[in-house]
Parts: structure tokens; C-alpha cells; sequence
């Protein structure tokens, strides 16, 4: 069985084009592009296969690889639909072009929001569906029978006789020159008949990782490339106040200091000349208006501010009422700090500019906003503009924002020739846009039962979206801001829920791994567990009599408490601590074991984790992506912390911005759970999950509540 291509959302501007491409071939893309038939010189397509005469398959990547898997999972997504095996797909990354490329749901040529499978679920298929139909026409044709009576495999047309089949390569000049399948007629594999999808397929990228040919962003070296190292303003809107030229230049291999107004760059022929010429520059700095500013003057704006109403994002029942009547009421303040990035590859681009065009080599998640940086910094026409995108070392939210590029072309304007800039670990920690600060006032009651019967939860914090996309701010609510808050899993009868713009002065905030869910099902889910505590009822049986009406998260819950062994007597110093998210369009439950030594020192031993994504593309890339994302929110929820003072951000290096280290990194279990729902996100969903399940294990060892992040050993203490 197959199924039919309908829907609004699946309409001809948005589905696929074919059209003869010049010399000799097959393309297939989707976009919004005109009805006519093009050349294939003609278009860039959002997302395309190419096929030549060799029958090498090659899809144009619509999204950017970045560590996530994403080479090899719409690879699959391709390969499944054209019969045709992984390896035989290979990778191009997309050019610039917003028009063909924007993304589906993010509408920008972008990559985040664990959205690069769902986004491109159907539309990628769908292409892949598309050119095996103009195959297996053009094979038909030739053979004078019924196509319906064609089948493929493996790269092969088969004709009804069984004995006769042609390469794809054979047929894709006959095939660019057949018209268009009308819509209706494309038809998706049913998941009962994938080979590839679902399956644990070895990922693209791995040789080219291993063996070095897989060049990162940082690997780009045009012929002439010099490199400049650079200091940015430490504090946010100062400029150089002083610069010892004379004494950078007298450095062995330092050709040139440039000053712009924010960052002064010393270029030079190799790293370590640019390095100790920026040193010897001696620069000083004018503060500027942003100066003054401090921790506590950011905390006490957010706690001030925090205690007004914000833009309601969700109200229902009579919460104030039900508070009242309570048998117990329980109010909490949960905090969660401002968090950088850092990336393993640190902010870094190469820029040429001529007098009429500019060229960059970069990795960036946001080639739209990589483009109008460009264009804003250098003036030049968009079209003028040749962005390299390569394979990013990490980007985590930190390569939407354009600023790195932006000083790179800034730099680039004053040197002759290509200039590769490359910020060092302190200026990478020190300038970034970072996890916004929250500060969440939130209240429950429950009845002489122990059931929930009010909540009232307040997010305040900066809002991404009212600097990124004001039109999304509705009523004053950021729905990032409010994500795994406003719409919990759970069954609650009186709700009401608010955002509360708080902008921090001096502090640029932007997406992290999962911004709004990061800190929401850390409040939620450490509240739920509160309101369990005051019913005296076991954390999992108190979830799964509110999670009664929505079978998907009481199944990922129950599979993660068995797989954990939940319910059984631990030894003194240990806890196990759950948490159940709705985030990304996926269904996740994670279950965690602690140790907490009598010093406070919290040692997480084990995480468990059972995810109903939907339909599945690759359960090893699942896997890796659970392990990631938990290590990576570990890693703030131990360490995690970014504060200022005298406008300056005090940290500088994993010295005093600690990673994880090995030994402390716990063994991560992934269940998946079979499903044939619509697929949703991995990326984030185990980073977002990891904050309350560690915390609430650290109250089943120790009865200490943790509502401030990072965890403070100190408070851990054993009396």
C-alpha cells in the first residue's frame, strides 16, 4: 500500500519541479519556484536530487551538519523513496538563496529548532518518490509497457519480464524529458515497506571526520589566507580606546593592525604571530554605557519586575479560587542562570573582498542572516555575495547569530586578500549571545487527595523573539519563552500561565540548545515533583494519574521507570529522579541515578531515557543525540554559569567555565518507543529533560530541593 500526497500544506508551489539538466541528467527539487520547467542552470532548489549519467545520486543539503546526524538522516530520507542504497548518495551543501531554501517551518535558510526531520520529512521523500516515477516512466517508455507493472530496485528500473532492467543513469536523459507527474499521482512508501528508514545506517560523515578530508569552517584556507586573531570590546558598546600599533608590528610575521569600532585584529601570516601581536597591542578600552553593570543589578531587575503581571500565554479554570482553596499551597522561585555556548570549534570566518563581491567561508546555522550581515557590513548588492557554508563543530544555537561574520567582514574590508579570523576561547566565552537568565515565580494546590487543582507559573526573562522576529510576539507572550510551560502533558484543571519581558542591560541573549524548554521543564518538572512530595505520593505513580489522558507521555514514562528499575530501595547518599517532557514534537521521559557524597558533590551515575519521536530515520543517530544532549545539559546543570561584573563577563575559559569531563560522564540509556505518528525533534529534547531529573534524584537522596541552577555543592551539604 502507498499513501497519497494531500493536504494544504503540500500544494504545487511547495512540492517538486523536474527538468532537464544541461549535459545530461535528472534534477528534483521542492521550493517555491515558478511553474515552468527550468534549466537546470536555471534554479537552486530547497532541497534536490541530481542524478547524471553515471547514476551518481547527489542531494543538495537544505540544512547545515553540525554534529546532529543530519547528513545521513535526509540522505536516508532520499534513499529510502529512489531505491537506491545510502552509500550512493552523495552530499552537497545548499548555496545561499532564501527564496528556494527557506526553511518549511522556520521560513529563513536555517537550521535549529530540531526541526531538520520534521521540516523536511515529506518534501524529502517526496523527491525522492518524484524522480523514481520519472524513471521508471522513462523506463517504461523505452520498453513499450505499463509502468504500473515497473518496479525498482537498488538503482535499477526492472522490467515486468523480471530479466531486463536499466541503471538509472541510462534513463535520466529521457526521464528530465517527461512531463511533471501530476501531484495526485506521487505516492509515498507505507513505513511497512522502508528497507532504509528505521534501520541503524552508518553516518556519511564519519570517514571524512576520521581521515581529515571533511573540511570545517575553520579548515578553510583559500590560496593567500592570512590570519588575524581579535579582541572585541569586552564590554558590550565600548570601542578601543588605545592600541600600541608599533609594538604588534615589531612582531616576526605581523602584517597589518586593523581597528574597527568594537574590535581591533592584528593580522598576520600564522596563528601564533596574530596571537602575541594582539598581545603586545596592549589595548585599552573605552567601557562605554554598559560599564557599571553587575550580577546583582541584573538580579534585582529580574526579581523586581518579575513580581507585575506579563502577556497571558494560557488561562483557564478560576486559579486564583482554587489557590484559596487548597488543602496545601506551595510558592516557588526557580532561577536558572545565563549560559554560553562553547562550541569545541570556536567563532571563526574567511572573508575575501574585492571591489565588487565578497566571498565567505564559514559554518553558520542562519545563512540568511550570514548574507544580510554581509550586505549591511560591506554595502555590496546580495548578489554580490558568495557565502562556502561547511560542516560546523558545534553550533548549538550560537551560529544563528551573524556577529561573528559580521566582525570577520568588518576586519576584512581593511586587508588585501582573504583573512581568516578566528577568536580565541576567551573572546568566544566572553562576547557571546547567551541563554537567557530566567527567574520563574510559580504556585500550586493541591486537594486533601493530593490532586492538583491550581497552577500559576510566570516566566520572566529576555525574549529572542521580540530582537529576532517581533511579529511573533503575541500579546506580549515570546512562545519560545513559554515553551513546556504553557502546555504541559499534564491534566490540570486550573491553569494560568504568563511571560514577562525582562531585558538585562548589557547582555545580548540568544537561543541555546533548546532555549524555552531548557528552563520550562526545569521549573515543571521540578514543581510537579513538589506538589507529588506534599501529596506524599511516589513521583512516577503521581505523574501517571495526570498523564491518564494522554497515552503517548504515560508511555514513554512507564517504559522509563521499568527500564531504570524504578521503585527500588537505593542506599543512603542515592536518588532516582524523574522528569516527562512534551518538547520538539516528541515525547521523552528521562529517569536519573545520583550519588550525593556528604560534601555535596553530586556524582550522576546513569541516565535512562525512552523517547516516542514518531516514526523513526536512524535509531543510532536517537541514541547519540539522547548521550549528547544529556551531557551536554549535565554539563550546566553541574557547572553552568555565566555572570558579570563592571559590564564584563568574569569567565573566560574551561578553567572557570568547566566542561564535563570523562570521568564524570554517566551511562545513557535510549528505548525508543515504535511509533507511526508524524516524526518529531531529537536534537534538544535530552538536553532540555536532564535539568530536572538530575535534581529531582538529588532530593530523593538528600530532601533537599534544588531551585537555582547550577547545583551549589555547598547547599548539599550533609548535617
Amino acid at each position: 500500500m502507498s499513501t497519497k500526497i494531500a493536504g494544504p500544506s503540500l500544494n504545487r508551489r511547495n512540492f517538486l519541479k523536474a527538468s532537464a539538466a544541461l549535459g545530461g541528467g535528472l534534477i528534483v527539487s521542492l521550493g517555491s519556484i515558478p511553474t515552468a520547467t527550468l534549466a537546470a542552470t536555471d534554479f537552486a532548489p530547497n532541497a534536490f536530487i541530481r542524478i547524471d549519467r553515471r547514476g551518481q545520486v547527489t542531494l543538495v543539503m537544505p540544512q547545515v551538519e553540525m554534529g546532529q546526524g543530519i547528513y545521513t538522516a535526509q540522505a536516508m530520507l532520499i534513499a529510502e523513496e529512489l531505491d537506491v542504497s545510502l552509500e550512493e548518495v552523495k552530499i552537497e551543501h545548499a548555496p545561499v538563496n532564501e527564496a528556494l531554501y527557506g526553511h518549511p517551518m522556520l521560513g529563513r535558510q536555517m537550521t535549529g529548532g530540531s526541526t531538520s526531520i520534521r521540516a523536511f520529512w515529506t518534501p524529502l521523500r517526496t523527491a525522492g518518490a518524484t524522480a523514481r516515477t520519472l524513471l521508471m516512466q522513462a523506463a517504461a517508455k523505452e520498453w513499450n509497457v505499463d509502468v504500473a507493472s515497473c518496479r525498482t530496485e537498488q538503482g535499477f528500473v526492472v522490467n515486468p519480464d523480471g530479466r531486463t532492467r536499466r541503471a538509472y543513469g541510462e534513463l535520466v536523459d529521457m526521464a528530465a524529458s517527461l512531463p511533471i507527474p501530476p501531484t495526485e499521482s506521487i505516492t509515498l512508501k507505507q513505513p511497512s515497506e522502508f528497507t532504509l528508514l528505521g534501520t541503524s545506517a552508518k553516518r556519511l560523515d564519519t570517514r571524512g571526520k576520521t581521515n581529515g578530508s571533511l573540511k570545517y569552517g575553520i579548515d578553510a584556507s583559500p590560496p593567500g589566507t592570512k590570519i588575524a586573531a581579535i579582541a572585541i570590546s569586552p564590554v558590550l558598546g565600548g570601542k578601543p580606546k588605545s592600541v600600541n600599533e608599533p609594538a604588534a608590528l615589531a612582531i616576526k610575521g605581523v602584517r597589518q593592525v586593523v581597528i574597527t569600532d568594537d574590535s581591533v585584529a592584528v593580522v598576520a601570516d600564522h596563528t601564533g604571530a596574530a596571537k602575541k601581536g594582539l598581545e603586545a597591542a596592549a589595548i585599552e578600552w573605552e567601557n562605554g554605557p554598559n560599564g557599571s553593570v553587575s550580577q546583582a543589578d541584573i538580579l534585582r531587575q529580574l526579581e523586581e519586575q518579575s513580581q507585575s503581571a506579563g502577556g497571558v500565554a494560557r488561562s483557564e479554570g478560576d486559579v486564583t479560587a482554587a489557590l484559596q482553596s487548597a488543602a496545601i499551597r506551595i510558592d516557588a522561585v526557580y532561577q536558572l542562570p545565563f549560559l554560553s555556548h562553547t562550541a569545541m570549534e570556536p567563532m571563526n570566518c574567511t572573508v575575501h573582498i574585492e571591489e565588487n563581491g565578497c566571498e565567505l567561508w564559514v559554518g553558520t546555522q542562519n545563512l540568511s542572516s550570514a548574507k544580510q550581515a554581509t550586505a549591511t557590513v560591506t554595502g555590496l548588492p546580495p548578489g554580490n555575495i558568495i557565502i562556502n557554508n561547511h560542516i560546523v563543530g558545534g553550533g548549538f544555537g550560537r551560529r544563528l547569530e551573524a556577529d561573528g561574520i559580521a566582525h570577520a567582514v568588518k576586519v576584512a574590508m581593511q586587508v588585501k586578500g582573504p583573512v581568516k579570523v578566528i577568536w580565541s576561547r576567551e573572546e568566544d566565552i566572553q562576547h557571546g549571545y547567551y541563554r537567557p537568565y530566567y527567574y520563574d515565580r510559580i504556585s500550586g494546590g493541591i486537594d486533601t487527595d493530593g490532586n492538583p487543582i491550581a497552577w500559576s507559573h510566570r516566566v520572566a526573562g529576555s525574549s529572542i523573539f521580540a530582537r529576532i522576529a517581533p511579529a511573533a510576539m503575541q500579546n506580549g507572550v515570546d512562545p519560545d519563552g513559554v515553551e513546556g510551560a504553557a502546555h504541559p502533558p499534564y491534566n490540570l484543571p486550573a491553569m494560568h500561565v504568563e511571560f514577562k519581558q525582562v531585558e538585562p542591560q548589557g547582555v545580548l541573549t540568544s537561543w541555546w540548545r533548546g532555549v524555552g524548554p531548557s528552563h520550562n521543564i526545569f521549573v515543571v518538572e521540578s514543581f510537579i515533583d513538589e506538589l507529588a512530595a506534599a501529596a506524599k505520593s511516589d513521583p512516577v505513580e503521581y505523574r501517571k494519574r495526570l498523564l491518564t489522558e494522554n497515552p503517548r507521555a504515560l508511555a514513554v514514562l512507564e517504559l522509563a521507570a521499568e527500564k531504570a528499575g524504578w521503585g527500588e530501595i537505593l542506599p543512603r547518599g542515592r536518588g532516582r529522579g524523574v522528569a516527562v517532557q512534551l518538547a520538539f514534537g516528541t515525547y521523552l521521559a528521562m529517569v536519573a541515578d545520583v550519588s550525593v557524597a556528604d560534601d555535596g558533590t553530586v556524582r550522576v551515575t546513569r541516565i535512562v531515557t525512552a523517547v516516542d519521536c514518531g516514526m523513526t530515520v536512524n535509531p543510532d543517530t536517537i541514541a547519540a543525540q539522547m548521550e549528547g544532549g544529556a551531557l551536554y545539559g549535565l554539563t550546566a546543570a553541574l557547572y553552568g554559569a555565566i555572570t558579570f561584573k563592571d559590564g564584563r563577563v568574569e569567565q573566560s575559559n574551561f578553567d572557570n567555565y568547566l566542561p564535563l569531563r570523562i570521568e564524570e560522564a554517566p551511562h545513557v540509556e535510549t528505548h525508543i518507543v515504535r511509533s507511526a505518528e508524524a516524526p518529531g525533534g531529537i536534537g534538544e529534547a535530552s538536553t532540555t529533560a536532564v535539568f530536572p531529573a538530575v535534581t529531582n534524584a538529588i532530593f530523593a537522596a538528600t530532601g533537599k530541593r534544588v531551585r537555582t541552577l547550577p547545583i551549589n555543592p555547598e547547599e548539599l551539604k550533609a548535617k
